[in-house]
């Protein structure tokens, strides 16, 4: 029988330098994520390096989250002036422009909201998640929003320290809210007047501050329900909160505070009481489920519920 040849220690050892080096050498595979989207859950690759959003909403969050953005709609907010003043333009939310998609060759592209309608369309550039926000259940959305993006852009301590932040503010809104009565949320638009519920878009409102409804069964339309001046008058609500659609999309015409000074309006407890809160229509209009936007609007619900602060 053959004797067996011993391979001592140190023999063995460049051999084995030698494969740990190969395998150091080669490129790491990225982890593939699964979040969840508008759409239903979706895989994609995580720390996207050129990214291009079309929805106001992940503008706000992910500008929050310190993420580079390559590309943005054609839009305008106070709000996030930093991030419309110097990330390119490539389309509007309705139209993207893709030939200058095309030239930045981006890794993913968010969708949502106004700009849903073209996710298909979008994804034949580059992957594309559509992140549109369902306003009846809009905190619990906010919260998934901010945790799928966390683990897209890798910044998960981030997203949980503005999820917590965010619950904070709501449970500070709710306790400044306690006991001071009903309310109605009023869009107006020129001289017109819709209403909405706690189930409607800006129904958070209601939801998040635990504040009672005026008046109940308001449909949840997304334009909201015509509503007379007379509708107000009857209704003789503790609060009025007005969202001015002329303003927030920059149209000249009759301001809100002027189409809601007449008999009817001026009858209202809220009016006697000083309780019309002109809520910052371009915020809660344009950005209703960005996360800057949200907290924005809840301290300007906290400063009108304890003015004495």
């Amino acid at each position: 029988m053959p004797q067996m040849r011993n391979i001592t220690p140190r023999k063995f050892l460049p051999l084995l330098a030698l494969a740990c080096f190969g395998a150091a050498s080669l490129p790491a595979l990225a982890q593939e994520v699964t979040i969840e989207t508008a759409t239903g859950a979706q895989t994609i690759t995580p720390a996207p390096q050129t990214v291009v959003v079309f929805d106001v909403n992940a503008i706000d969050t992910l500008d929050a989250l310190d993420v580079t953005i390559a590309g943005i709609p054609d839009f305008s907010l106070p709000l996030l002036a930093d991030v419309t003043a110097s990330v390119p333009v490539m389309g509007t939310l309705f139209e993207p422009d893709f030939e200058k998609l095309a030239m930045a060759q981006p890794d993913l592209i968010i969708a949502g909201g106004r700009s849903s309608l073209k996710a298909e369309a979008l994804a034949q550039v580059a992957p594309t998640i559509d992140m549109t926000i369902d306003p009846t259940d809009q905190i619990a959305q906010i919260h998934a929003r901010l945790t799928a993006y966390g683990e897209i852009f890798e910044k998960q301590d981030a997203a949980a320290q503005l999820g917590a932040e965010l619950d904070a503010k709501i449970a500070q809104a709710a306790e400044a809210a306690q006991g001071k009565g009903n309310g109605l949320i009023i869009l107006t638009n020129g001289g017109n007047v819709s209403a909405y519920g706690a189930t409607s878009r800006f129904g958070w409102i209601h939801q998040a501050l635990n504040l009672p409804e005026a008046v109940e069964g308001i449909g949840e339309a997304t334009h909201g329900e015509a509503v007379s001046f007379e509708f107000i008058a009857q209704t003789d609500p503790d609060w009025l909160f007005v969202i001015d659609r002329g303003a927030a999309i920059g149209q000249s015409g009759e301001a809100a505070k002027a189409t809601l000074d007449n008999a009817l309006v001026t009858g209202t407890k809220a009016w006697k009481e000083g309780h019309v809160v002109y809520l910052n229509s371009g915020n809660i209009y344009l950005d209703t489920g960005g996360i800057q936007s949200v907290t924005s609007t809840l301290d300007d619900l906290i400063a009108a519920f304890s003015p004495e602060s």
